[in-house]
């Protein structure tokens, strides 16, 4: 069963300050790397595959080939589930206990 896929705007604040960095390097890395992340957060709405999340009553889901972290909850109720992803994080950020890198 799909099930919508909504990004908070602290999802879309990081995906920003992300790109925004790769591409003062490399603008079609840039692209590469927010195809994927997208990608994979449109893949959840078809299986919300991830492990358990480090702050409680989230997920987290690899974006495959890239150093980067989808955090996801999924809210509703049965039949009407949202994806809702909460933050994109970058592997290499430090998470404190039960809080989102900042």
């Amino acid at each position: 069963m799909k099930r919508p896929v909504q990004w908070s705007r602290g999802a879309l604040e990081d995906l920003k300050a992300q790109m925004s960095y790769i591409a003062t390097e490399n603008p079609p890395a840039a692209r590469r790397v927010a195809e994927g992340i997208r990608a994979t957060g449109v893949a959840l709405g078809d299986m919300a595959t991830g492990r358990p999340g480090r702050v409680t009553g989230t997920y987290e889901k690899s974006v495959a080939g890239l150093p980067m972290i989808l955090a996801y909850a999924i809210t509703g109720k049965p039949g009407g589930e949202v994806i809702s992803i909460l933050r994109v994080i970058h592997t290499s950020r430090d998470w404190p206990p039960e809080g989102w890198p900042k």
